[in-house]
């Protein structure tokens, strides 16, 4: 049974984000999120607007585009560790899921330790559970089942990693209300476009409110400041690269549909842990979860907010076979 908050938990004083750190993949770095004079924004970038912008948040990104979770242990942990950030988002797993060299009980122990080392510093931890990415790009029939059992084996292995921990909180992507939908997607549908990096820059600042820090320009979703994308622009990318890419990662998928097939296509071994979150009435624990946190409207860095805002909701630690239909981005390429 779930439970479900229409106004976050806030204290009487909260506590503010002074440092903010984004660690990960394509996705942490902001692709799907184009300005117009041609760099990526993203939602790390909204979500420091939204815990109080430039003057106020020094964001410390060192995400790369094809991480993999064993590249942000090994080049972007130590240099993100000396920081000493407030709060620090990671975004990785997905490119694993998409080698054929994936193995979930290695990117859960490096997940861990990542984890580890972060709260060692200090730093409040929001870690990023992922969406059924066949339901947004399109693929093959044994492939897609392929897919989707490995990103059930990445969750598993995320939900070990940080269950019991304190200072850690889990946004489940796959139940973030919105984040399906088309418009959720960048033209190569591997990226959230700037509607689904609002989504999820406002999932994790819904976090953060109910953890106690605070946010005063809460993310909304009408898109501003981004670059709009032409149907021209969609369909040229399918053709030059989005066929490309398919071809691929399906010979780096196929010994793995081989093996799905000797095996009877099973998932990862063993139940998956439940991931510690923060349960409705503020109290950790490992058996309750929210499905949804609402944030005012608002849209971080482009003014005040507007009354066609749709207010952003967060959706925490739902695993991805039960969770509510209705899930989101953040698949990194």
């Amino acid at each position: 049974m779930t439970e479900t908050l229409t106004v976050p938990v806030r204290p009487s004083h909260p506590s503010p984000v002074r440092t903010l750190a984004v660690l990960g993949d394509s996705t942490a770095a902001g692709l799907g999120d184009p300005l117009p004079d041609g760099r990526w924004r993203g939602f790390a970038v909204l979500l420091r607007d939204a815990l109080g912008g430039p003057g106020d948040v020094t964001l410390v990104t060192t995400a790369r585009t094809g991480a993999r979770m064993a590249d942000v242990r090994r080049d972007q942990l130590d240099s993100t560790a000396r920081c000493a950030p407030d709060v620090a988002v990671l975004c990785a797993g997905m490119n694993d899921t998409l080698r054929s060299d994936f193995d979930a009980v290695d990117v859960g122990r490096d997940c861990a330790a990542t984890v580890r080392t972060l709260r060692a510093v200090g730093a409040h931890v929001v870690v990023l559970r992922f969406h059924d990415h066949t339901r947004v790009f399109p693929l093959p029939g044994l492939l897609r089942r392929a897919l989707r059992l490995r990103i059930e084996a990445l969750n598993a292995a995320i939900d070990r990693a940080v269950a019991g921990l304190d200072d850690v909180q889990v946004l489940d992507a796959h139940a973030l209300p919105g984040g399906y939908e088309r418009d959720a997607w960048s033209i190569d549908r591997l990226h959230p476009s700037e509607l689904g990096h609002r989504l999820l820059a406002g999932g994790v600042a819904a976090l953060l409110a109910e953890a106690g820090f605070g946010v005063p320009f809460p993310v909304g979703t009408r898109c501003a400041g981004g670059r709009a994308v032409s149907a021209f622009d969609r369909a040229a990318w399918l053709l030059v690269r989005g066929t490309p890419w398919l071809a691929r990662r399906g010979r780096d998928l196929g010994p793995v549909i081989v093996q799905g097939l000797l095996t009877g296509m099973r998932g990862a071994s063993g139940p998956p842990a439940r991931a510690r979150v923060l349960s409705a009435d503020g109290v950790r624990g490992g058996g309750r979860h929210l499905t949804g946190l609402d944030l005012d409207q608002g849209v971080p860095g482009a003014g005040a907010a507007q009354p066609a805002d749709r207010a952003v909701r967060a959706v925490v630690a739902a695993p991805l076979q039960s969770a509510r239909v209705g899930g989101g981005p953040g698949a990194g390429t």
